[in-house]
């Protein structure tokens, strides 16, 4: 696998962007929840970072909240919800984190998944 390139924020000088994470137990939504934007799924939560924060940064974000990504046995699986060229919105998984190990998706950053402004973030927490 190549390797990802780092490319870091200046977080004190930089405003952060807003992220719309969708999360969902035992699996990944169909991308067909997402088809129609002003009728996203419900279980919605707001994560404010960087584009350099990885997947890492983001699971323990959603750990704060969510109290089945705690578990000793929980994985979190990410998909990046965004437009294809005719404006289709695609579901693509980019990685997983694992409660208390690590592994090898943890330090990909959202930059590395070409994540833009405006994108959705769809987390299945698996094996809670």
């Amino acid at each position: 696998m190549p390797p990802f390139s780092r490319h870091a924020v200046d977080r004190e000088h930089t405003c952060p962007l807003l992220i719309r994470a969708f999360l969902k137990q035992g699996s990944h939504r169909r991308q067909e929840d997402y088809a129609e934007r002003g009728s996203e799924p419900p279980e919605e939560v707001h994560i404010y970072t960087w584009m350099d924060a990885t997947l890492r940064e983001l699971s323990d974000q959603i750990k704060e909240f969510e109290p089945t990504a705690r578990e000793r046995a929980s994985r979190l699986s990410f998909a990046i919800v965004y437009p294809d060229k005719r404006g289709t919105l695609t579901l693509k998984e980019v990685g997983s984190t694992h409660a208390l190990r690590r592994g090898p998706d943890d330090e990909k950053t959202l930059r590395d998944f070409h994540f833009q402004t405006g994108d959705f973030i769809d987390v299945a927490i698996i094996g809670s």
